[in-house]
Order: structure tokens, then sequence, then C-alpha cells
């Protein structure tokens, strides 16, 4: 179906009012429906996971940060990994696949752990593993597969089908909740069951796209030398520090429950208000990038998040939440794909994936001592001044990497 609208767009050449996906290649959009599928999966678990933990399992603020510190954070040791040996080996695909496959048995992980909150642990560092090795060469992918001044537009592309899948996946994780009597084995199960669909398909359907370089230039050398390139370290090192300042998608949701008092059962539904904006903002956004520049959309995504804090903390009024995952929402739209898209032009073909894994290794490190942190202020300040402190913080980083501006137009 795809192909065929691809021909169409190239006999009707010259016309500006294309759709989207008639501008991205086959590439990205098989890519898309893996991150789709891959997504329903592992938000089957993120959805449930914080209420398992918390309510369940009787963790406190700490605790979880700490585990949800590990969650974020256990990416950061394979992503320089993946990367390289996706650069080294001339197999992205390969290497993604192997990604998405352990991942996709973690789930299973999570039924033998049973309440053991080590077990636990190690099954999340785990799966986050696996996502850590696939991210890099994914990432690559889409940018060796696209047009370099459409790169906003084909990372929000990938970015909003795989928003379908986030919002697809607290929805199949409540029906398997209520169909099995409130099992969150059974929803592990079925996660793993949709997982498993996500590799048969790329597989299929997703062809390698190598940098054309020697392997001999593929070095860990060559890759400690990208941080030489002043633009590139700048990049990283700004993301990082926007990353140590942001607030993890888990504690926005437990704030809102805790101030609002949402029952557990609607808990699942909180990430639906932010996948929903995210799905709608990904592809304008990601145009709007290509047009007005990277930086600037990236960190008015940033100020979106500091605006949800604050309103966090705001009188309980009903609407408030709402209008907080909204604009949790666009933070993520205005960031998770653009920085990709700003990063690429900047890092050598042959060294894509390296280089993009070093930026994502920067912020998955940041975000993980953003959630210990935050666990800690929650634990000793109590949840309002912890969020208003985070805040402060994130408005203050925000504005000096504005001055700094990192990233040419």
């Amino acid at each position: 179906m795809y192909i065929a609208a691809s021909r169409t767009s190239d006999l009707a050449s010259g016309t500006d009012r294309k759709p989207a996906l008639k501008r991205v290649s086959a590439n990205v959009v098989a890519l898309g429906m893996v991150s789709l599928v891959t997504d329903v999966s592992s938000e089957m678990v993120t959805a449930v996971l914080p209420l398992y933990l918390v309510l369940g399992l009787g963790l406190n603020p700490l605790q979880f940060g700490l585990l949800d510190g590990l969650y974020t954070g256990a990416t950061a040791v394979v992503r320089v990994l993946g990367g390289h040996l996706a650069d080294r080996w001339r197999r992205l695909k390969a290497v993604a696949g192997f990604g998405y496959g352990l991942s996709a048995v973690c789930k299973l992980g999570l039924v033998a752990a049973g309440s053991s909150v080590a077990a636990i642990g190690l099954v999340l560092a785990a799966d986050r593993t696996g996502k850590g090795l696939r991210t890099g060469p994914r990432d690559a992918l889409i940018s060796l597969s696209s047009e370099p001044a459409t790169l906003g537009r084909s990372f929000g592309v990938h970015r909003a089908m795989d928003t379908v899948g986030a919002f697809l996946g607290p929805l199949v994780a409540m029906a398997v909740l209520a169909l099995s009597l409130g099992s969150y084995d059974s929803v592990f199960v079925t996660s793993f069951c949709i997982a498993a669909i996500a590799v048969l398909l790329l597989a299929l359907f997703v062809r390698d796209r190598p940098g054309n370089v020697d392997r001999a230039a593929v070095s860990a050398r060559a890759a400690l030398g990208l941080l030489k390139q002043q633009d590139f370290r700048r990049l990283t090192l700004w993301a990082a520090l926007l990353g140590l300042v942001t607030v993890g998608d888990s504690f926005v949701y437990l704030v809102l429950q805790r101030r609002w008092e949402i029952a557990a059962t609607y808990f699942p539904l909180l990430p639906l208000g932010t996948a929903g904006v995210y799905l709608l903002l990904a592809v304008p956004l990601g145009k709007l990038a290509d047009r007005v520049g990277r930086w600037p959309v990236f960190l008015g995504g940033h100020v979106a998040l500091c605006l949800a804090l604050v309103l966090l903390c705001g009188p309980v009024y009903a609407v408030l939440p709402v209008v907080a995952l909204a604009l949790h929402g666009v933070f993520y739209a205005a960031t998770d794909g653009v920085l990709m898209a700003a990063a690429g032009p900047i890092v050598p073909a042959g060294l894509r994936a390296t280089g993009l894994a070093v930026v994502q290794t920067g912020q998955a490190v940041a975000r993980m001592l953003s959630s210990v942190l935050f666990g800690l202020a929650w634990t000793l300040w109590d949840l309002q001044p912890a969020v208003l402190v985070a805040a402060a913080c994130l408005a203050v980083v925000a504005l000096a990497a504005a001055f700094a501006k990192p990233v040419r137009p």
C-alpha cells in the first residue's frame, strides 16, 4: 500500500502537499511499524509497573526511584556498545534485532521474578539492556534512510507510529487485567507475545543500511574522537544536563495519582494523555524543527515539561491533570526524535549508530541520576517541595541552554 502511494507521488512530482508518509522512505515506515508493536508490548508493562511496585509491593518513593533509575539508566551501559558493534560489523539490523529479542524474553522474566524486588530489578535491567542495544542502530537506520533536510520529519513519523503503540499499550493492559481478574502475570505473558511479533516484523520488512565506511575506520578511538568535535560535544553535554533535571514519566503519573486521588483502576490510563498529544504533534513539531531549527524546538519541549510540573503543584482542579498530561506530551513530541535529528547531521555516516548512542547514553545516565535524586527529595521533603525544586532546576538549565546554542542553525 505504501509502495503504491510512493509510486503515485513520484508520478505526481512537483506538488508540495504530499502527506508526511509519502516524504519518508519505506524503511522508516517499516521501522515505525516495528516500534509501534514493540511499544504496545512495553507500555503494557510500563502502565502497570508503578502501581504494582508502589501499591502492590509497598515500595517507598526512594526505593521506587532506585528501581526507576535502574529501568532508565540500564540502557546507558550498552547503548554505545550496541552502536559501536552495529557500525563495526556493518549490521545495524542484526544488532537492533538482538535488542528487540532480549527485551521480548524479559517480559517472561517478570513472571518468573514474582514478588522479589531484587529479581524484578535484574529483569528490568536486562530489558533496558535490550532497549539500549537496539536504540542506536534503529535511529541510525532512520537517519541513513532519510534525506538530511527532512530528518526531523522522518523521526517525527517514526515517533508518531511509535506513540500509537504507546497509546494502545495501556488500553491492552487494562483489558487483560479485566479479563484475567487482575492478574499481572497475564499482562506480562501477553506483552511477550506482542513483542515477539515485532521481532518478526523487523526480520521480514526492515532493510539494513550500514554506513559506507571501511571497518578499520570504526574503532573505539574513532568513537571517542567524536567528543573532540566541538558541535557534537556541546550537544551531548547539554542534552545530558537537561536530562539530569528532567522528572521521569512514572513520577509524573504517581504525582497525579497522589494529588488527585485517582483510583488504581484508572492509573494505567494516565500515559494515554501523554501519548495522545505526542501522537498528534510528533510529525508537526518534527517538520517545524526542520524549518526553524531543531535546538529551539528541543528547548521548547523542556519549557512545556516545566509548566507541567508547576501545574502539578497547583490547586486540585479537575482540568489541571488534563493540561499537565498534554504538556507532558508536548515535551516528548518536541524532544525525543528532534534531538536525534539534530545529532544526525554532525556524525559521520559510518559512525552514525555510535554517535547517536553516545548522545542517548549521556541522557540515560543523567535521567537515571534524576530518578534517584527526585525519589530522595520526595522522601525527605514531601511531594510538592520536590516537584517545585525540580521545576526550578529545569527552568534554570533550559534558560542557560537557550543562551549556549550548542547546535548551529
